[in-house]
């Protein structure tokens, strides 16, 4: 593949697709003390850049392969792109989805796809739907589109880069001294490393993993892709076992740079994102911006060009999102508390234990399990991190035996 591969699939996509929209990311620009433009992929039709990669596939088959059909994996995006690309060019499509994937995707595949695509829902994970699509298509003889996986998807992707570079070109504004990109099996990161290694090899090319799921690091590691034994599907657009066989030599041969944040992280930056700058983002797509400042260290003055890559977010999970986000800053604790069975004992423990400023926000209790103690499940959500060591000091100092969950406790698999 080369750039002209990109460029031709821009060409295809121009007639079906607008040029998504590039603004100024000022918040994120003050963080790292440079400027920040943010590619609006998630005002796509399918509120994602998937659309993308499944058009360019799809378009270049042939009158025999498009009557026999096309099958996809998804998390939820790319079935969205395909959906939208059958609709637009008249084929039947069948996509997998593993049940992970929020009610929000699989209402908009439907409704994009209407009679001409079908839904299954199969596996718990992205790559267990990908074995269920490949068996169909061997079955069917159908085309299996992959999500990133394929030249013609990644040229596809590849095409938001490019398309912001001119962008950047047409309002007269410097170009990008550092691009910054999600990474799930690597599609969008492999074409704009291409694009990027021809047109402009001087700009550094960041790709950010969600650190439950960072299966290309894992790759480059080992010198070929490898397969994660477990992942965390929070980040569902980007939470992919192995990264793929045809975007792993790219991202290796042109030496890009890979790093992860954590869930919490990205949950902090999709909060900012929305009460700050008014987007509504899908973890995926806060994955680049949640790494500017603290993984991704660009130098003082950089112009920095970050793709938020999609907006499918179920309003659902929010709460989750905001649990995540107060751990992951520091601000919210849980604590196993054994109080005595007396009363007034909670009485004193609200009195002399919680600063002005904290926040009970789960009691458990279990009455009595002896003579002497009960013990309780007890969430705390503090006025600011800085607040942690008085509060533990108190803890200290006070009657009851207290004990703090550390994060990576497997009680928090019931928290969260």
């Amino acid at each position: 593949m080369t750039a002209d591969d990109v460029e031709q699939a821009a060409q295809r996509l121009s007639s079906v697709l607008s040029p998504t929209p590039l603004q100024p990311l000022d918040r994120v620009g003050a963080r790292i003390a440079g400027r920040v433009w943010v590619k609006r992929e998630d005002l796509q039709p399918v509120r994602s850049y998937k659309v993308r990669g499944a058009y360019n596939l799809i378009a270049q088959l042939s009158d025999q392969a498009r009557e026999a059909g096309v099958v996809c994996a998804s998390a939820g995006n790319h079935a969205q792109g395909l959906a939208y690309a059958c609709g637009k060019l008249g084929v039947h499509g069948r996509v997998y989805l593993p049940r992970t994937t929020p009610r929000q995707k699989r209402d908009r595949i439907a409704v994009l796809g209407g009679d001409l695509v079908e839904v299954r829902v199969k596996g718990d994970t992205y790559d267990d739907a990908a074995a269920e699509a490949a068996a169909d298509a061997l079955r069917t003889g159908a085309t299996l589109v992959p999500a990133f996986d394929h030249p013609w998807t990644v040229a596809g992707q590849g095409t938001a880069v490019a398309e912001a570079f001119a962008q950047l070109d047409e309002l007269g504004e410097a170009r990008p001294d550092v691009v910054v990109i999600p990474v799930g099996g690597g599609g969008l990161l492999a074409g704009a490393a291409i694009w990027l290694a021809e047109r402009h090899p001087q700009v550094r090319l960041v790709g950010v993993e969600p650190a439950g799921a960072a299966c290309m690091a894992a790759a480059l590691r080992a010198g070929e892709p490898v397969t994660l034994p477990e992942i965390d599907g929070f980040v569902d657009g980007a939470a992919v076992r192995r990264a793929g066989d045809v975007t792993f030599p790219i991202v290796r041969d042109a030496k890009v740079e890979v790093v992860s944040v954590a869930e919490g992280r990205v949950c902090a930056e999709m909060l900012h994102l929305y009460q700050s700058d008014g987007i509504i983002a899908e973890p995926a797509g806060a994955l680049a911006a949640a790494a500017l400042g603290d993984v991704v260290r660009p130098q003082p003055g950089a112009n920095v060009l970050v793709l938020l890559s999609g907006g499918n977010n179920d309003v659902s999970r929010y709460a989750e999102v905001v649990e995540r986000a107060l751990i992951h800053e520091g601000r919210k604790h849980y604590f196993l508390v054994g109080f005595p069975q007396e009363p007034g004992a909670l009485r004193r423990f609200l009195d002399d234990v919680l600063g002005p400023d904290d926040d009970i926000t789960l009691f458990e209790y279990v009455k009595r399990n002896n003579r002497e103690t009960g013990p309780a499940l007890v969430g705390i959500e503090l006025g600011s991190p800085a607040d942690l060591p008085a509060l533990l000091a108190r803890m200290e100092a006070s009657p009851p035996d207290i004990e703090k969950i550390p994060a990576d406790s497997p009680l928090f698999r019931y928290l969260l």
